[in-house]
């Protein structure tokens, strides 16, 4: 897996891909069973700020991709709807180095 940080959206995009879907389970799994069976909020609240922040910076890069033309509308809608759902992004981030190696993105 390489991601060329000085000349490509799309790189910059898979990482924020993955940062988020990271801290997606990393919430999921750890913070908020602490939260609820060890009362401890305080790594909901953490690991939550964590992780919108790698969610914004997700969609800053998605409008960013689509306005440089380097992902169709579909193709957004597509790396949104799987940001929302766990283990989504690692599956997505394949198919999108696949597609970027053949040049069939941007």
């Amino acid at each position: 897996m390489t991601f060329d940080f000085k000349h490509s959206l799309l790189s910059r995009l898979r990482v924020f891909s993955l940062l988020d879907g990271i801290s997606y389970l990393i919430l999921l799994g750890i913070a908020m069973p602490l939260k609820y069976l060890a009362d401890q909020p305080l790594a909901v609240r953490i690991v939550g700020s964590l992780h919108g922040f790698f969610f914004l910076a997700l969609c800053w890069y998605l409008l960013r991709c689509l306005l440089a033309k380097k992902l169709t509308f579909g193709w957004c809608v597509l790396v949104f709807v799987c940001a929302l759902i766990p283990l989504a992004p690692f599956f997505l981030d394949r198919k999108l180095h696949e597609k970027e190696e053949k040049g069939e993105l941007g």
